[in-house]
């Protein structure tokens, strides 16, 4: 067994970041080795991320190029060593910075895909890789993707299309596809997306993913915003209402070339059997006819299918994992080869699966993807779709099942996408640090045999100014239409630490998984599409000084921090403000918007700036702050004082 340390061979390529050394993988297939997924040619060159594969494992004998422009890493961490383990000389000349790719990059999608055997292939027959990543939280109660409070949409979507990702893996609830109003997007940094019902954003999310040259699958992952359901319908959206979404979807993009694929629904598990003719848990049926419903009015989208929890063997693996059993029961639609498969998989930091405990790990974990899910592909049955995978790297055991799964994708051609963009998924973290800019560098490294070496790619929106000289009009955000339940529970970003203790694991196999929210509000009791309604939000902390007024509201919690709100109202003269909470818990604010926050003390207190530094009168504007703190508190005191 081959640990994840300085100087150990046999391993995955993966830059020295912040002290972890670079080694090599045993596993990789050399430069110029073909494909192992039946029928595969190679297509001419095109942009690293644009999905198109190469002669050989996906990145293979690449190297990583410039990211975007923005902080990258702690200047105090020592330049990556080399493949050698020798650090490259500081006196040779330096190489010319790659020039950003800018503009409309619509024109490098691939078009309509449908499938050949094990493959994706774009409508000339060349394979498509899909190289993904799930920006999560239109599926919670903020009905929005979460760190819109600190980033615009535009720099998110770069980062990614920069990192070599091809395609955003985009959660939703149907329970936000009803709701009329989205919070937590910062309107400073978002003007445009601020006043628009969670429908209309998935709409100019699915435009501006098209701009950067990146594809969006749809990925239905709860039923209402508050937890995961073991079916694909529940007693508030019964099987019609998630059909009758999915084909009112289809039929809104049909045309759209950025929106390649339908995500059905999100692990499949419990009850959730596969062929077993129980047409109420009947998880392959339910797709048929769910499919079939999506095909008959967009004929052109991959309709992608996850596994179940419970395999015909008795056996269990991860919530949607399973597809043991599809291979002798394919799910047969009325339009012919649209249908990819798309199990789960993560690390024993998220569950201590049996293999986890073999004596052979991780030399075994090919086998098990094999049997699993690794057959469909491998024999030519059918295309698979990696949907989630993930983690930390907190553990020797859970970097030895990355690198692992990495060299798998990458030898097999599998596509895949990553689990998350999102630092604030409690047990595997994101691709980015809590700023939402930072790449997490261990992370990326070890992607890289998979992204290649990437392509810097420019936001198409510059970011407004700090001094405040570009800020629009204030706009003020909509009102919550629910009190807002604890969301995705983030992980510690950063840099990994080997540590022998793994996480916390949830009680029961395969449960789970990041970006899943804990308990919250119950969705509407009305079917997608009727008016949903309004539940009374609850009261928030609020102050008054002058004629001025505030209302706190949390937006946001997880296990290390919180997004809140401060609604700031002005019924007299034009005036500027100060407002404070107590959070003994807290150890940074670490963004804000609308105003600039100290904390001293266990005290935040945070001053209008930029285009909230004054209210006019009768003006009401929402601004916000991201918080680093070990505890939430629910509705502070706010102390407001007039300037």
């Amino acid at each position: 067994m081959v640990g994840w340390r300085a100087g150990a061979v046999a391993m995955l390529l993966v830059a020295a970041v912040v002290g972890t050394a670079s080694v090599a993988s045993a596993s990789a297939l050399p430069a110029g080795a073909a494909s192992a997924l039946p029928g595969d040619t190679a297509p001419t060159s095109s942009p690293r991320h644009s999905g198109t594969a190469g002669p050989g494992p996906i990145g293979s004998g690449e190297t990583m190029s410039p990211l975007p422009a923005t902080p990258q890493s702690d200047p105090a961490t020592p330049p990556p060593a080399s493949a050698s383990g020798t650090a490259p000389d500081a006196s040779a000349p330096a190489a010319p910075p790659a020039v950003p790719l800018a503009g409309d990059l619509a024109a490098t999608l691939p078009g309509p895909l449908h499938t050949d055997g094990g493959r994706i292939v774009t409508a000339d027959g060349s394979t498509y890789v899909i190289k993904g990543i799930s920006w999560f939280g239109m599926e919670t109660t903020n009905c929005a993707p979460h760190g819109l409070w600190s980033i615009s949409l535009d720099a998110g979507l770069a980062q990614i299309a920069s990192l070599g990702f091809n395609t955003i893996r985009l959660p939703f609830s149907n329970e936000c596809l009803a709701q009329s109003v989205t919070t937590s997007i910062n309107a400073f940094e978002n003007p445009t997306l601020v006043d628009l019902t969670p429908l209309e954003l998935m709409d100019a999310i699915v435009q501006a993913a098209k701009s950067y040259g990146l594809n969006v699958i749809l990925d239905r992952h709860r039923p209402d915003s508050a937890a995961q359901s073991d079916l694909w319908y529940t007693e508030r959206f019964p099987e019609e209402a998630w059909i009758a979404d999915w084909q009112m979807l289809a039929e809104r993009y049909r045309g759209e070339p950025s929106v390649i694929g339908v995500d059905l629904h999100n692990e499949p598990h419990g009850a959730a059997c596969w062929g077993c003719g129980d047409s109420s848990v009947d998880w392959r049926a339910a797709a048929e006819r769910a499919g079939d419903a999506v095909l008959a009015v967009n004929p052109e989208l991959l309709v992608i299918v996850e596994g179940v929890e419970r395999q015909g063997s008795g056996g269990t693996t991860w919530w949607g994992g399973g597809l043991a059993d599809a291979g002798g029961d394919l799910v047969s639609l009325a339009v012919p080869d649209r249908v990819v498969y798309s199990p789960h998989d993560y690390p024993a930091s998220i569950y201590a699966q049996t293999w986890f405990s073999d004596p052979a790990y991780p030399a075994n974990l090919p086998g098990v993807w094999d049997a699993n899910w690794g057959y469909l592909a491998r024999e030519g049955i059918a295309p698979v779709l990696v949907g989630e995978f993930g983690s930390k790297l907190q553990t020797t055991s859970d970097r030895q099942w990355f690198e692992n799964i990495v060299s798998y994708l990458g030898s097999t051609g599998i596509s895949f996408s990553y689990w998350s963009f999102n630092p604030n998924s409690g047990d595997t973290g994101g691709i980015v640090q809590d700023d939402w800019v930072t790449p997490q560098a261990e992370k990326v490294a070890a992607l890289g045999p998979l992204l290649g070496a990437g392509t810097t790619v420019a936001p198409h929106a510059a970011a407004p100014s700090a001094g405040g000289s570009s800020s629009p009009t204030p706009t003020s955000s909509p009102t919550p239409t629910r009190s807002p339940a604890p969301d995705a529970q983030p992980g510690t970003p950063g840099t990994a630490t080997p540590s022998g203790a793994a996480p916390a694991r949830p009680a029961t196999p395969g449960a789970r998984i990041g970006g899943t929210a804990r308990d919250g509000a119950p969705g509407p009791v009305t079917a997608p599409g009727s008016p949903a309604p309004t539940p009374t939000p609850t009261t928030p902390g609020s102050a008054s000084a002058d004629d001025l007024s505030a209302a706190w509201s949390l937006q946001s919690t997880w296990d290390e921090g919180y997004v809140a709100e401060l609604k700031v109202t002005n019924t007299g003269g034009s005036s500027g403000w100060t407002a404070s909470w107590s959070d003994p818990g807290a150890t940074a604010v670490v963004n804000s918007w609308g105003m600039r926050c100290e904390l001293a003390a266990g005290v935040i207190t945070c001053t209008g700036a930029d285009w909230g530094t004054y209210i006019a009168p009768g003006q009401t504007i929402t601004v916000g702050a991201q918080v680093q703190s070990t505890s939430t508190p629910a509705s502070p005191e706010v102390t407001l004082t007039a300037k």
